[in-house]
């Protein structure tokens, strides 16, 4: 009797290396500037202050994906002391380390966000926030999850000072 293994049947299996990365950023809240969120422009008095858009949720996305790449963190991306990258939306930032990892033969298989904010409200967003989200990476919605909680009035954050964006990655790539 002949067993049948990958090497007679002419089989090539790809193994992968899948790696996990965790982003987490704070902004503050300011007066007189527009709040982007997750890529998109949410209605609010206040917006995130910050280096380039404010925009707390990519920040977070970016850390998480150059974690599991093992390539460094935002700040060594795009440092604060750089004027190219003043006022710039993140949204371009998350494309520029994309594209880099791409070229590294890495490959999303998710991202998971979780906004905390007593305000603005933000669960009315979420699906926006997924649908940029996914055009700027390139990947299908059902690969980003997005959500929100509060902290019920606690902290900086219930006194609506600011919001933290915690994020995490999932990314493979085939083992040559």
């Amino acid at each position: 009797m002949a067993v049948l293994n990958s090497r007679n049947l002419g089989l090539k299996y790809i193994s992968a290396v899948q790696r996990v990365g965790s982003g987490v950023d704070v902004h503050a809240f300011a007066e007189g500037i527009p709040l982007w969120l997750g890529g998109i422009h949410i209605p609010h008095t206040h917006g995130l202050a910050g280096h380039s858009d404010g925009d707390a949720a990519i920040h977070a996305i970016i850390d998480a994906l150059l974690g599991a790449a093992g390539r460094g963190d935002i700040g060594e991306w795009f440092p604060s002391t750089e004027d190219r990258w003043r006022g710039v939306r993140s949204t371009e930032m998350l494309r520029h380390v994309w594209t880099a990892l791409q070229r590294d033969g890495w490959r999303i298989e998710n991202v998971d966000l979780t906004l905390v904010a007593d305000r603005p409200r933000l669960a009315a967003y979420r699906y926006q926030m997924r649908q940029s989200l996914a055009e700027t990476l390139g990947v299908a919605l059902t690969q980003v999850s997005v959500k929100a909680t509060t902290t019920d009035g606690l902290g900086a954050l219930g006194r609506a000072e600011g919001l933290l964006a915690m994020a995490s990655a999932l990314l493979w790539r085939a083992d040559d």
